[in-house]
C-alpha cells in the first residue's frame, strides 16, 4: 500500500508541475505580462535571443527553463556560431548556462505540432520579488506541505480506498520577474 500511495503522489506531483507551467488560470506561460514576452529573430533559439530574453528580466534571473529539445537547439546554434555556454555544478549534475543563468529541462513546457516552443527566464523567491509557489499548509490528513492523503474506507471487496489532494498555485508577484521566448524552432523533421 506505501508503494503504491508513494507512485499515486509522485504522479500527482507530475501533474502540478505540469499545471504550473499550464494552467490557463495561474500557469507560467500564460501569466507573463505581454511586455515580458519577445519572439525569436530567425526561428531556432540563438544567443541574441537569449541576450534579448535576459533584458526583459534584468533584475536578478535565477533559472532558465525549456524543453530537453529546445536547449538541444539552443546547443547547435551556439555550436554552429562558434559560442560554447559555460556549464555549472547544481545539486551534482552539470547543467548549461546562458550568461550565468542555468538552463534547465523542462519537459513540462510544449512543443506545438509545428515544432515550435518556448523559453521562460524566471526571477524565484519572495524577498526578490519572484516568481513563487503558493501551497495550503495545516490541512487535515497532511503528508506533505499541500497535500493529504485521506482514508475512504473498505469496500465489499476489501478494496482499500484513499483520496488524495494536492493543493498548489503559483504567483508572478511583478511583471518583470517572468520573461517568455515564443516560437522558437526546434528543429525541422527529417
Amino acid at each position: 500500500m506505501e508503494q503504491q500511495l508513494r507512485l499515486t503522489i509522485e504522479a500527482l506531483r507530475e501533474r502540478q508541475e505540469h499545471e504550473m507551467i499550464n494552467n490557463r488560470d495561474f500557469g507560467l506561460l500564460h501569466n507573463a505580462d505581454l511586455r515580458q514576452r519577445i519572439h525569436a529573430r530567425t526561428g531556432p533559439p540563438t544567443p541574441d535571443d537569449l541576450d534579448e530574453l535576459l533584458a526583459t528580466v534584468w533584475k536578478d534571473p535565477d533559472v532558465l527553463l525549456a524543453h530537453p529539445r529546445t536547449i538541444a537547439a539552443f546547443g547547435r546554434e551556439c555550436s554552429r556560431r562558434g559560442v560554447y555556454p559555460q556549464s555549472i555544478d547544481l545539486y551534482g549534475h552539470m547543467v548549461p548556462t546562458w550568461r550565468g543563468v542555468p538552463l534547465l529541462p523542462c519537459n513540462k513546457i510544449p512543443v506545438t505540432p509545428t515544432r515550435t516552443s518556448s523559453i521562460l527566464l524566471l526571477r524565484t523567491g519572495m524577498e526578490k520579488q519572484g516568481v513563487i509557489g503558493l501551497h495550503q499548509t495545516g490541512i487535515p490528513d497532511e503528508v506533505q506541505p499541500g497535500l493529504n492523503v485521506r482514508f475512504m474506507g473498505i469496500d465489499e471487496k476489501a478494496i482499500i480506498s484513499y483520496l488524495v489532494s494536492a493543493y498548489y498555485s503559483a504567483a508572478v508577484l511583478i511583471p518583470d520577474a517572468l520573461g517568455i521566448l515564443d516560437n522558437v524552432e526546434i528543429g525541422r523533421e527529417s
